[in-house]
């Protein structure tokens, strides 16, 4: 059997971050870390695209979404020590990180201009905090025509929404664990077939 053709897929890693990584969080996700690196390992041997996408803000609030100048702090200033990204997460050569000042990774331009010169149209998703940057990400995506999954055993959340977000929106998102990844290859080129225009195929 031939390699698996990814050409049409990213992963959209999402805000692994020390701020985002909160007390607490090894306890409730004691396997996130191991998860996150495994995800990884997948997306590189199956050469499926990755790009980093990560909150980073300016000292001086002059960057800041309002809720947050309002409230006179925010994770993740540049330079800090919580705007690190976990080692399991770290990127390697080649493979792009692009910078955010909101919950929706698509108000950064760099995200759909990257994501349209590569040619994807299905995206999975993953990350912290499920409940907030990647369910808005991973929303928006399919607002703007992507078929979209989370990678539910790669997300992380402080507060009581993650079995909700996984469990309530599967009209936006498919919900897939590592395991399933290259299962579901196959079933998911279909769909993307399915969806082409008689001037696409």
């Amino acid at each position: 059997m031939g390699a698996r053709n990814w050409g049409e897929f990213a992963l959209l890693l999402i805000d692994v971050q020390r701020d985002f990584w909160r007390p607490g969080m090894e306890q409730k996700f004691p396997a996130f870390e191991s998860n996150v690196a495994r995800l990884l390992e997948l997306c590189r041997a199956e050469r499926l695209d990755v790009l980093h996408i990560r909150a980073r803000f300016k000292p001086d609030g002059t960057d800041w979404m309002v809720r947050y100048r309002l409230l006179g702090s925010l994770p993740c200033i540049d330079s800090t020590a919580g705007a690190e990204v976990l080692p399991c997460a770290s990127e390697r050569p080649g493979e792009p990180v692009i910078y955010k000042q909101t919950y929706d990774a698509f108000l950064s331009p760099a995200v759909p201009a990257w994501l349209e010169r590569a040619g994807k149209r299905y995206l999975l998703v993953a990350g912290m905090d499920t409940a907030v940057c990647v369910l808005l990400t991973g929303a928006a995506a399919a607002q703007r025509g992507y078929l979209v999954a989370i990678v539910a055993d790669c997300c992380a959340d402080p507060g009581g929404a993650h079995d909700h977000v996984l469990a309530r929106y599967p009209n936006v998102m498919e919900r897939v664990i590592i395991g399933q990844i290259v299962e579901r290859h196959d079933p998911w080129r279909r769909q993307l077939s399915e969806l082409k225009t008689p001037a696409q195929q």
